[in-house]
């Protein structure tokens, strides 16, 4: 732990990226849908792009990178493989004899519901030091609002999996949405995302009942009224006298 600790993290991060992107070029390698794989891949190109720009600026915890990388490996084999057909049935088969489908007494390819689970229990971390840091969410909101994220965006990501079916349409767009004929499957994929988002924020929660000395008197803070006067219509009428009796000053 001590040695974890005594990298920085601009080197975690760089250490991370490089084993990243060795999965990555291995996995590009012959995917089962060169289509589909673009398709997969766009989003995770454009979130790359975006933490290498705000490393320097905004690190993130050791621990909110390796959540992170795990999350992306795992995506890659469903890249790969499509996420319907992604064989851990047969690699759980040839180590133990049987299939987990069996054990667990599922019908369907569920790796796909697997990953909706792990993008909240996985990411809610990393969303709430975004949160914490930059819009000092702390006591109650630290650990709502990082929830609420998990969820808003995994609606979101059903919603971009259904346009992008119905514009590319045939194969490929079946093979992006991977409903495999359930018809339940986005409310299932949001379900799953928002409880692993859930376990994680109880978890974190929990630790930091026990270690933090002034939890309580933070939670409690973070639920007073800061701005006791209403907004909406009463707000702009006093930025509009503020603004008249401003411009009327002037000379």
């Amino acid at each position: 732990m001590k040695r974890i600790i005594n990298i920085s993290h601009t080197k975690y991060f760089l250490l991370l990226t490089s084993l990243f992107c060795i999965e990555f070029i291995i996995l590009a390698f012959e995917p089962h849908d060169r289509k589909d794989w673009a398709l997969e891949n766009f989003l995770v190109v454009v979130f790359f792009v975006f933490m290498f720009l705000s490393a320097k600026k905004f690190p993130f915890s050791r621990i909110s990178y390796t959540l992170i990388f795990i999350f992306l490996a795992i995506h890659e084999l469903g890249s790969h493989y499509t996420y319907s057909e992604v064989p851990y049935d047969a690699w759980f088969s040839s180590v133990f004899g049987t299939t987990f489908n069996a054990l667990i007494g599922w019908e369907r390819n569920n790796f796909d519901r697997i990953v909706h689970f792990l993008y909240g229990l996985l990411l809610a971390y990393p969303i709430r030091e975004i949160y914490f840091r930059m819009a000092n969410a702390d006591g109650f909101w630290g650990y709502f609002l990082p929830l609420d994220f998990a969820m808003s965006t995994s609606m979101l990501y059903e919603l971009i999996e259904w346009a992008a079916a119905e514009f590319f349409g045939g194969d490929l767009g079946i093979a992006y949405l991977g409903t495999q004929g359930d018809v339940w499957d986005a409310h299932k994929d949001m379900a799953l995302a928002s409880l692993g988002a859930l376990i994680a924020m109880l978890i974190t929660l929990g630790l930091n009942m026990y270690l933090q000395k002034d939890f309580a008197r933070e939670w409690s803070r973070s639920l007073e009224v800061k701005h006791p006067e209403p907004l909406g219509e009463d707000e702009m009428a006093r930025m509009l006298d503020e603004k008249n009796r401003s411009g009327g000053m002037e000379p």
